[in-house]
């Protein structure tokens, strides 16, 4: 996830000429960050490109690219998606002695979803929703009928265009359908933001397009309510709340103002088995956006306005990695045992929050012998304890 400042926000910047091997561009303002990667304007110069669009540039790092190399590769097959950001090249450059590896894409002027949100009051019109929805579903649809997963559908990764038109973006953590994680018998990697993993994605790392879909249905939520889907802050426990999606029964909570057919929607989008889920292609079709059919606009004019307690008890048999917060993207790698050698390095996209690191995931019998303590466990204690049937 990528942060989007403001105009009001932004800094003069001085605008540093660059040549790559396609094209000489200027690296203008910054309008946003992330962990690893900055992202600047980027102008064109000299009529090196054949009126190309205005277009930003994402720069990391060569040695901290590995998210924005998987971007290039992903969006270069998705070139002709109308509803997915696209990509216009990249590039290498050495700036103050550092070699950086730069991705350019087309740059969306009024910021994401999640800033229309925060720009409009703190929650959107249902008919806007319907219309928002309706492009993001066209959007997997032929993400997914291209044979990807997105893996972190949220608001902030749904740009919005100058005319109102929407498309998906930050495709760094979107790997390829059915593709088997590295690693016998491996069962622990995790990828995407906490508030809108499926209960698929958290019992068993299973990342297929149904995990998008249950996402777009947390932030469908998310626009009619102004608030998370589960209904919790970015301090919320994270264990608790991943214990939440994949035990049990619960699903985030619908709206109750919601009309019957948004209701219905949501109830299509949450289903816990992911193999009973609506497709994006099925949902394409219910009342929920097909009613907006008459009406077919997928740009909406847009309005221009001013910017827990630890203790000694037993531990829940998940053993989940330590997010930043539970608002913030991450994607853990389970290549990496203790006795490898390597470490493995988180991806939270926050503002504001640094990169993490973690030493590769623990063995059972390594998590066993950090459970046992000189102390007999207190089962008395049960004060910050989950009820689970």
């Amino acid at each position: 996830m990528f942060m989007f400042l403001p105009f009001s926000q932004r800094k003069p910047h001085q605008e540093i000429a660059l040549r790559s091997p396609s094209m000489e561009w200027v690296r203008g303002e910054p309008v946003g960050h992330g962990s690893f990667a900055t992202v600047n304007l980027a102008i064109p110069r000299n009529g090196s490109t054949h009126a190309s669009p205005l277009m930003v540039v994402k720069s990391s790092e060569s040695s901290c690219s590995v998210s924005l190399k998987n971007e290039k590769q992903v969006l270069d097959q998705l070139s002709t998606c109308p509803h997915v950001i696209r990509c216009l090249g990249e590039d290498r450059s050495v700036e103050n002695g550092e070699e950086l590896y730069n991705l350019f894409l087309e740059y969306a002027s009024h910021g994401s979803l999640a800033d229309q949100l925060k720009n409009r009051g703190g929650s959107l019109p249902e008919s806007d929703v319907r219309r928002y929805v309706k492009s993001v579903l066209k959007g997997l649809r032929d993400v997914h009928a291209r044979g990807f997963v997105h893996c972190d559908i949220k608001l902030q990764n749904i740009l919005v265009f100058g005319n109102g038109a929407i498309k998906i973006a930050d495709f760094g953590l979107a790997r390829k359908a059915e593709q088997e994680q590295s690693g016998e018998g491996n069962r622990t990697e995790f990828r995407g933001t906490p508030l809108y993993m499926s209960p698929e994605s958290v019992n068993d790392s299973e990342y297929e397009s149904p995990a998008d879909i249950w996402a777009l249905g947390c932030a469908v939520v998310e626009m009619l309510t102004g608030k998370p889907a589960w209904n919790c802050g970015p301090e919320y426990n994270i264990c608790k709340l991943l214990i939440r999606i994949g035990v049990g029964d619960e699903v985030p909570q619908v709206p109750k103002e919601l009309s019957f057919e948004g209701k219905d929607f949501l109830g299509k989008c949450f289903v816990k088995d992911p193999r009973k889920r609506w497709t994006a292609e099925m949902l394409l079709d219910h009342p929920f956006v097909a009613a907006d059919d008459n009406n077919d606009h997928d740009a909406i004019p847009l309005e221009d306005r001013d910017e827990s307690k630890t203790s000694s008890s037993p531990r829940s048999p998940f053993d989940f990695p330590e997010w930043v917060s539970v608002q913030s993207s991450v994607v853990v790698s389970p290549e990496s045992s203790p006795n490898s050698g390597k470490v493995v390095e988180w991806e939270v996209m926050n503002s504001g929050v640094g990169s993490s690191t973690l030493s590769g995931f623990c063995s059972p019998m390594d998590r066993l012998r950090q459970l046992v303590a000189d102390e007999s466990p207190n089962w008395n204690f049960s004060e910050s304890w989950l009820t689970v049937r």
